[in-house]
């Protein structure tokens, strides 16, 4: 089994590093995009990178300032107007700062330049104006990468919650479609009880057989394709044993060799279970065709041909339940890859079930390989 808590672990270091991917990411951008610590010679210059780095500060200090508590704190809140407000105090007052910070860098002459040469700073309104659009840009760049990287993580819990919540129906069906498979083979076993105990005895055992199957290995969702043929057989060799002479049944089940498909457990069970209830008569000759063939893709189909006796209301028994299960676990673990055909023709009713089971092929060998 694959160990629940360190999937999450990984997941959660592999999203942890991503986002430490993209600060570095953002960050090289903007530090490499101005060539700032250079004059116009090509020289380094050290009121150039004073003035660079303080405005630097300032850009790292509303993004994260946003990026791990107001964003948070307010925009995930709905505290827009709140958000908005300190947001704008907090550029107004960096404005100033990298406005103040750039006139006392003017005042050191790092460079040691004349006083005709120095640089002379720049008119204020139009600096500060500047600046806040600048800081702007920077809050609206966090809010973007905060919200994309949310936005991810409730898709990933919605997708988690869905799975969680298929796999919760998908468990609910089995243990509705497990007493409904019971419950109609102990009516075949108590018939039998009456005009022939030893057969009785046998069909015991056999079902025995089936109920280690239910226990044991129906816990899995898909099982090995195989297992669940053996299962069918355990199965229709225990109805055959109630038949009367006038009813025909055969079999036929065609896997490739060396078979690795999987399939839903007890998925094909009621399309059997239908084809003994419905296409049985105890005077006129009935017959019952069942065949499984897989092909070397992955593509298995089922088909079930009956003699039609259809039951009256007083004579029905689990009320069509299995069916209705049925239908809705491939609508569940097969959604848009199986095909099921039913019809009545001549007082016949066949029913075929084609799936596609790559997929479940594909991620079992994936698990392999991990």
């Amino acid at each position: 089994m694959i160990n629940e808590k360190n999937l999450i672990t990984k997941k959660d270091s592999k999203r942890s590093v991503d986002n430490i991917f993209i600060h570095i990411l953002v960050w090289f951008i903007v530090f490499g995009l101005p060539l700032f610590f250079f004059d116009r010679r090509n020289v380094f210059s050290w009121s150039n990178f004073w003035r660079s780095t303080s405005a630097l500060l300032c850009f790292m200090t509303v993004f994260y300032v946003n990026y791990l508590y107001l964003i948070d704190k307010f925009l995930f809140r709905r505290k827009t107007k709140e958000f908005i407000i300190i947001n704008l105090l907090l550029i107004i007052g960096l404005a100033f700062l990298m406005h103040f910070s750039h006139e006392f860098i003017n005042s050191l002459n790092l460079d040691g330049r004349p006083l005709r040469r120095r640089r002379k700073s720049p008119p204020l309104l139009p600096f500060i104006l500047s600046n806040m659009f600048s800081l702007t840009l920077v809050a609206g760049l966090s809010v973007a990468i905060k919200m994309s990287i949310h936005w991810v993580q409730l898709d990933n819990e919605r997708k988690e919650l869905e799975k969680a919540k298929t796999e919760a129906e998908l468990q609910n069906l089995k243990n509705q479609i497990n007493p409904h498979f019971l419950l109609n083979t102990l009516n075949n076993i108590y018939a039998l009880v009456e005009f022939n105990p030893v057969r009785a005895q046998q069909a015991i055992h056999d079902l025995s057989k089936l109920l280690r199957h239910i226990l044991y290995d129906n816990n899995q969702t898909f099982v090995p394709l195989s297992q669940e043929v053996d299962f069918m057989r355990n199965y229709i060799d225990l109805m055959r044993i109630r038949l009367p002479d006038n009813v025909e049944l055969t079999t036929q089940f065609d896997l490739q060799p060396d078979s690795d498909t999987r399939i839903a457990p007890l998925i094909f069970i009621s399309l059997i279970e239908n084809a003994f209830k419905h296409g049985i008569s105890g005077n006129k000759p009935s017959f019952i065709r069942i065949s499984l063939s897989e092909n070397p893709n992955g593509i298995v189909q089922f088909s079930c041909e009956n003699s039609y006796f259809p039951k009256n209301e007083s004579d029905k028994s689990g009320k069509g339940i299995g069916l209705t299960h049925m239908h809705k676990r491939l609508d569940l673990l097969y959604p848009g890859r199986y095909i099921w055909d039913k019809r009545i023709s001549n007082n016949t009713y066949s029913t075929t079930l084609i799936i596609d089971t790559k997929k479940e092929n594909e991620n079992d060998t994936q698990l392999l390989d991990h």
